[in-house]
């Protein structure tokens, strides 16, 4: 599919996304189309269309799962707060996000959950002034 014609999937992809955040779908578009045609659709297909749009949990509940795993992970503080901010577009409340990191620490350890507080505190941050 060329980016003038963007098939069923990918507009799935991009209009979850954009539950997410909205300026998501145009900024991931450039960045990755840039680099190879049709990588948005490749990467963001399978990942919001395929796996995030199956009706088995809503929408809240995939992203509270989102943040556990990359906080657990300690690896991806960039997504991690990209994703905190999503939960609490999406009904998240912060002290959910507290209970989920406070899970983390218990689960994966304390230097994860400290690594999550960073994140955690700078999307709260980043919401409290938008």
């Amino acid at each position: 599919m060329s980016q003038d014609q963007p098939s069923a999937r990918l507009d799935k992809a991009l209009e979850i996304l954009a539950q997410l955040n909205p300026a998501a779908p145009e900024q991931v578009q450039g960045s990755l189309e840039a680099l190879e045609p049709g990588l948005t659709e490749t990467v963001f297909g399978f990942a919001f269309a395929d796996v995030l749009g199956r009706p088995g949990l809503d929408l809240k509940t995939r992203e509270m799962l989102t943040v556990a795993m990359l906080a657990a992970m300690a690896t991806a503080p960039g997504p991690l707060e990209f994703h905190i901010k999503a939960a609490l577009r999406n009904g998240v409340t912060k002290q959910e996000i507290v209970e989920i990191l406070l899970q983390v620490a218990v689960y994966a350890g304390v230097p994860a959950f400290m690594t999550a507080v960073t994140a955690t505190k700078s999307a709260f941050a980043a919401v409290e002034e938008a």
